[in-house]
């Protein structure tokens, strides 16, 4: 009965902390066609965490299932939303706030252009 207990107990944290820690990338390739027209290439990605670090328009530190919190860049324009939609000021973002990053991989740096905050709502 105990193990059992352990068990459900370790499986719940297991899931709750990869739940947390998500990265997602989408991409899109499009060739040139034999009718000659240009095609494009997009690549979107999305890392889940936890804010550790935030300078408004410079830095975001975010704890993912990365053994160290993940650096990133903020791009010219960054737009901070909740989950829902709507628009706040890049202030409502604190440490320990959940957040949902939308990147683009320039070099070795990870430009944020959009942070979505899951916990104001």
């Amino acid at each position: 009965m105990i193990k059992l207990i352990l068990s459900v107990t370790f499986a719940t944290a297991l899931i709750s902390s990869m739940a947390l820690a998500q990265t997602s990338s989408t991409t899109t390739s499009v060739a040139t066609g034999s009718n000659g027209a240009t095609e494009t290439t997009t690549t979107t990605t999305e890392s889940t965490g936890t804010v550790t670090e935030f300078t408004p328009g410079h830095v975001l530190f975010l704890k993912t299932e990365a053994a160290q919190p993940v650096q990133y860049k903020f791009g010219k324009n960054v737009t901070y939303v909740t989950s829902d939609g709507r628009v706040i000021e890049a202030s409502k973002i604190r440490k320990d706030s959940k957040v949902r990053v939308h990147y683009i991989k320039q070099g070795d740096d990870m430009l944020v252009d959009r942070v979505i905050v899951s916990d104001l709502d």
